[in-house]
C-alpha cells in the first residue's frame, strides 16, 4: 500500500507559478511510475503529466507542455508539479496517482492503483 498526499495547492493570479508536491508514504516510492491528474468543476478527470520511477522519462498532456514540469525526488520520496504560466483553465483538483509497471507513462485514470485526496489549484483572471 502507497499512502499519497498533495499539497502546495492555493489561489493564484493569472500568470503565475506554483509548485505542487506529492509527498508517499507507506511504502517506497521508488516502485512506482506516478502520475498527476486534475478534475474541474462538472468535468472528468485528465491527465496532465506522468514519470517514471526512474524519473527518466516524462509525458504531458498537450495543454500544458512547454508550462508544467513533473519531476520526483527519491531520497524524500516525493513528487513535484511545477506549473508556470498559469491560466484560468488550469483551475482544478490536482490528484497524484501511483502504479506498478503496467503504468508505465499512462494517461488513464484506470491504469492507477493508488490516489491522493486532491489540492486545489485555483487560477484568477
Amino acid at each position: 500500500q502507497v499512502q499519497l498526499v498533495e499539497s502546495g495547492g492555493q489561489l493564484v493570479q493569472d500568470g503565475g507559478s506554483l509548485r505542487l508536491s506529492c509527498a508517499a508514504s507507506g511504502r517506497t516510492f521508488i516502485n512506482y511510475h506516478t502520475a498527476w491528474f486534475r478534475q474541474a468543476p462538472g468535468k472528468e478527470r485528465e491527465f496532465v503529466a506522468a514519470i517514471t520511477w526512474s524519473g527518466g522519462s516524462t509525458k504531458y498532456a498537450d495543454s500544458v507542455k512547454g508550462r508544467f514540469t513533473i519531476s520526483r525526488d527519491k531520497d524524500k520520496n516525493t513528487m513535484y508539479l511545477q506549473m508556470n504560466s498559469l491560466k484560468a483553465d488550469d483551475t482544478a483538483v490536482y490528484y497524484c496517482a501511483a502504479g506498478g509497471a503496467a503504468t508505465y507513462l499512462r494517461a488513464w485514470t484506470t491504469s492507477y492503483d493508488y490516489w491522493g485526496q486532491g489540492t486545489q489549484v485555483t487560477v484568477s483572471s
